[in-house]
């Protein structure tokens, strides 16, 4: 093989035997938890927003913008729940670059996966303690979940990883709301595909054992825009793409229809700007069309404490992206209660 094998982990168990939770945190993520499926039921008329930086590169630039978070909440509270994004890995379309926190918990060091597991559960726990946020990440790796099984409210199932047998069976055995995206072509009958898999009980290897899942009826869809042969953008939030997504949908016979939308990557171009017109545009389409309300439960939002983004080891202002551009704080303040005062 063409690996070395560096040191072997230690296993979740272990990790959150030394990391644990406190009776309270679980409480409120249990709370959450609840009120998250409610959404995507149907039963709450609320919006999700998954909300927060493309990566969480620096846990004090974070834990400051969940801060902010938490006292937006309280005036929000009642049309919108807010779920941060706290994605501590990176996938990289070519390979390179910053893989995010779980590889190098500081960017400007070495990666050491060791650390980096150490690191992105007490971020994790920081959050859930201090701000009551129990908070989303992205299933890069599926035999990692487990290191933040017991905290996270929401992992997300990327573009490029939505098509693999792996992650699909491993969200069929969570017991979170899973978020399904797109493929980076933009078939929807992929996603829909992937969505029913998730929602299907089944018998798969997962470290080390032979397991079965029972199946995850909050597996949903999440729409991110496409990528056509020649590397345009074209973006699939419009109502028309959301309408036939509904037929779709009822025909597929998958539980729990909904649908977020993701405002930026390729449905913004990555221009990060527009993510408050599409946010926007969705809301109209919600209030235009009872099929799309029905579908669509909420957003997923990039952004974090300033605008845009730089390089990693450049010289940028605190909470800057180093990843993909995010929208600032405030005017992610601003859509938030925007879009709370139209629901």
């Amino acid at each position: 093989m063409n690996m070395i094998f560096y040191r072997k982990l230690p296993i979740p168990q272990d990790i959150k035997a030394s990391y644990p939770l406190s009776e309270n945190a679980v409480q409120m993520r249990d709370a959450q938890l609840k009120e998250m499926k409610d959404i995507l039921s149907g039963i709450s008329n609320k919006w999700l927003i998954v909300v927060g930086p493309c990566s969480a590169d620096d846990p004090d630039a974070v834990m400051v913008y969940l801060e902010r978070l938490a006292r937006l909440r309280e005036q929000v509270g009642d049309k919108l729940l807010l779920v941060p994004r706290i994605y501590t890995n990176k996938p990289r379309t070519k390979g390179d670059g910053y893989m995010g926190m779980l590889h190098q918990p500081d960017p400007s060091e070495a990666p050491d996966l060791l650390k980096g597991i150490v690191a992105i559960r007490k971020l994790h726990m920081r959050a859930l303690e201090e701000t009551g946020f129990a908070a989303a990440d992205e299933l890069l790796y599926p035999e990692d979940h487990r290191y933040l099984s017991d905290i996270l409210s929401y992992v997300a199932i990327g573009a490029r990883s939505v098509e693999d047998q792996q992650h699909r069976l491993v969200a069929s055995g969570l017991d979170i709301p899973v978020g399904m995206k797109n493929p980076t072509g933009g078939s929807l009958q992929v996603m829909l595909n992937s969505i029913l898999a998730a929602q299907h009980g089944h018998m798969f290897l997962y470290r080390g054992w032979e397991v079965e899942s029972q199946g995850n009826p909050f597996a949903h869809g999440v729409l991110r825009g496409e990528v056509d042969r020649y590397g345009v953008y074209h973006p699939n939030y419009d109502t028309d793409t959301l309408l036939s997504l509904s037929l779709m949908y009822m025909a597929s016979g998958a539980k729990h229809p909904a649908i977020l939308v993701d405002t930026n990557h390729a449905n913004s171009g990555k221009a990060w700007e527009k993510q408050v017109d599409i946010a926007k545009a969705v809301m109209a389409s919600h209030h235009a069309h009872t099929d799309v309300a029905t579908l669509v439960k909420g957003l997923m939002i990039e952004s974090y404490l300033e605008d845009g983004a730089c390089a990693p080891g450049e010289a940028h202002p605190f909470g800057q992206s180093i990843t993909d551009p995010c929208l600032g704080w405030k005017k992610t303040e601003k859509l938030l209660l925007e879009l709370a005062d139209s629901l």
